[in-house]
């Protein structure tokens, strides 16, 4: 008998936590690893929501158990910035607090999804996507949109890949791991479309705010109000307000969807923490200026990063519109000799660059087909310009 259960033993480790993983370890031992790695603001948690959190620790009501749909406050607080953001009037009795971003998308799919159904994934993709779907014994169907298609993939890609088995979409604007945004125009074809042929969509709405040079990440549910009854919209608060360890997210649905997940999650893990919960209500409903403030940072290192890759032959790298990723094309580095070593994906370029040059970044291998590789731009100015300047004296640039 196996001593692991088969769907669980398939399960493959977060590639992106792998990878910084690693360059800490790295750094550990006194290596000056600069990484690119991790998908996570280097900025504190903004002071308001610090200073909200140390209230809801003096209240001993907050030491119990709540609702383990969520505290009404947050999901009144959610229900509004939902109606802001995403254009979607909802009652909060809709919507389902998680705990973080993560857990969404996996009762988002295990709630929806059956064995033997598809879902369609523009790719590439974020690395927990493939184990969510695949945990719920459907089938991920890969639509590929590359650098020269700005990452962006279209209805008539979509259509190709469709089947009498298809049952849901995944779309996520802005993107993780290419910073891709779809324009109006395009989220409303991709909409209508998916409304035409009676298909669920999963929205991953996570970085909807960060976005740069006037771009606006519209919502799929404000394009094509009809697909309402059949979206899940899940985000959180993670990347917006550098909140990634205090681990609350949500989904947004139609109402017999969220009480099944909320069914799910009462046995799952119940409430998420009430400190954090209220410390996230404080992000949706206080000031945005530090949100503002970090956003101007992110631009200006997004700037750097893009203009600086750029100059190594080799990169192509497409200037993101939103999160805080650069994805680049970097097969014009491969089957070339570098430091005696001749890659042959971007995996092996990987391992070639933290061995040589001490910079960490996640290979495409990751997200979808090898050849690129994924740079979080979400840490200090100094560091980010010095490890791309390794990798400039690296590849002769």
């Amino acid at each position: 008998m196996n001593r692991i259960a088969a769907r669980i033993a398939a399960i493959n480790e977060s590639a992106t936590l792998k990878v910084d993983a690693k360059a800490k370890a790295l750094k550990a031992a006194g290596r000056d690893v600069i990484s690119y790695a991790a998908g996570e603001p280097d900025f504190a948690t903004p002071p308001n929501i610090v200073e909200a959190a140390r209230r809801a620790l003096a209240d001993p009501k907050n030491y119990r158990y709540t609702p383990a749909a969520g505290l009404p406050e947050l999901r009144e607080a959610i229900a509004a910035k939902t109606l802001r953001d995403s254009g979607l009037a909802v009652e909060p009795s809709q919507v389902l607090v998680t705990n973080g971003g993560k857990q969404s998308v996996y009762q988002a799919f295990q709630t929806i999804l059956d064995p033997g159904d598809e879902v369609l994934v523009p790719t590439p993709y974020w690395t927990t996507y493939p184990e969510a779907i695949g945990l719920t014994g459907a089938r991920q169907v890969d639509v590929f949109a590359g650098a020269d298609q700005g990452y962006l993939v279209t209805v008539e890609q979509l259509e190709a890949a469709r089947t009498d088995r298809t049952k849901a979409l995944l779309m996520v604007s802005p993107s993780n791991p290419t910073g891709a945004v779809y324009p109006a125009e395009r989220i409303r074809e991709i909409g209508e479309w998916a409304e035409r042929q009676g298909l669920w969509v999963v929205s991953d709405e996570i970085y909807q705010n960060l976005t740069y040079d006037g771009e606006r990440a519209v919502s799929i549910v404000e394009a094509v109000p009809a697909l309402a009854d059949r979206t899940i919209l899940v985000n959180g608060v993670a990347k917006t307000y550098a909140m990634t360890g205090w681990r609350v997210g949500w989904m947004v649905g139609p109402a017999d969807v969220i009480k099944a997940a909320g069914n799910l999650q009462s046995h799952l893990t119940s409430n998420v923490n009430n400190v954090a919960q209220l410390g996230a209500a404080e992000a949706l409903n206080g000031p945005q200026d530090a949100v503002a403030e970090m956003l101007a940072a992110f631009d200006r290192r997004r700037r750097t990063i893009v203009d600086e890759l750029s100059r190594i032959d080799g990169f192509s790298v497409p200037a993101p519109k939103g999160a805080f990723y650069v994805y680049a094309d970097v097969s014009g580095l491969l089957g070339r000799e570098w430091g005696g070593v001749t890659p042959t994906s971007s995996l092996e370029l990987a391992d070639l660059m933290l061995e040589q040059a001490e910079v960490a970044a996640v290979p495409g291998e990751a997200f979808g087909p090898s050849g690129y590789l994924r740079f979080s731009y979400a840490l200090g100015d100094d560091a980010l310009l010095e490890g791309v300047q390794r990798l400039q004296r690296l590849f002769g640039a």
